[in-house]
């Protein structure tokens, strides 16, 4: 699991906003005197979370570090069939973000909890930049001459991907099948690949670096990202107020602006 630990300087504000519904930071409280805002957080917070999530999840990690002091979160990003996988074998883990409600479903099975569903996405046909293959749509997705990255069957882009093959009509010819969608635009970004099937906050997280294009009314592949707070989490209060973060408005700006749909 690739561990996180940073402490940012990110303005506490939105972190503030959404943890206590008010309109600005509440001040810490002088020596003796009690506070009527919500009692500090601390400790050490575990989140799991999709890929494609990390711009965001890092952000809300530095907000609420930045609000709370004496916490640190711990983030990790892969592919949601692994960190399912992970909280169903026991990890000690607080939060879980997936790519898909069925992932979710696999730990939720065993674990117990009620998930939400914080945000949206769909898939791009992607190309590094200057489309050095000459890629104009997903059925050349299916050319052997063109070197193609698609996301595994068993990871939740793997899945969308499928849908959108099959809606499609293209029998794609992959030369890699990567275990997140990370590692597909990675691909991309070396110039190893042609093309590939990212999600559109994939690309815009490529800053340019790689193109997208959009798929076809009748073959669009969309995904929803459900967020639990662990039954058995260690630090349910942090892990609650990180869910509400995602939820709240400074969260929602965020996702939205990193090119996620908002429910």
């Amino acid at each position: 699991m690739r561990d996180r630990r940073r402490r940012a300087g990110v303005p506490a504000l939105a972190a503030a906003l959404l943890l206590c519904g008010c309109a600005t930071a509440t001040p810490p409280p002088t020596a003796g005197a009690a506070s009527d805002g919500p009692p500090a957080l601390d400790d050490a917070l575990v989140v799991l979370a999709a890929a494609s999530l990390t711009e965001v999840v890092t952000q809300a990690a530095d907000q609420l570090e930045a609000a709370h002091p004496g916490l640190t979160v711990r983030t990790s990003f892969a592919g949601s069939s692994a960190l399912a996988g992970q909280v169903v074998a026991g990890a000690p883990v607080d939060v879980l973000v997936t790519a898909s409600r069925a992932t979710m479903t696999r730990a939720t099975d065993v674990v117990g909890g009620e998930p939400v569903v914080v945000a949206t996405n769909r898939l791009q046909l992607a190309v590094p930049a200057g489309n050095p293959g000459g890629v104009t749509s997903v059925a050349d997705l299916a050319d052997p001459d063109l070197t193609v990255a698609l996301c595994a069957p068993e990871v939740p882009c793997g899945d969308v991907t499928a849908d959108v093959l099959q809606l499609a009509g293209v029998v794609a010819a992959p030369d890699t099948l990567e275990q997140d969608v990370r590692a597909v635009l990675t691909r991309l970004l070396l110039d190893e690949a042609d093309a590939g099937l990212v999600y559109r906050t994939d690309v815009r997280a490529a800053a340019g670096a790689v193109e997208g294009v959009d798929l076809p009314a009748h073959a669009q592949g969309t995904t929803d990202y459900p967020a639990l707070v662990l039954p058995e989490a260690p630090h349910p209060r942090a892990a609650a107020a990180f869910v509400a973060l995602l939820q709240g408005d400074a969260g929602r700006q965020a996702l939205t602006d990193a090119g996620f749909g908002v429910p």
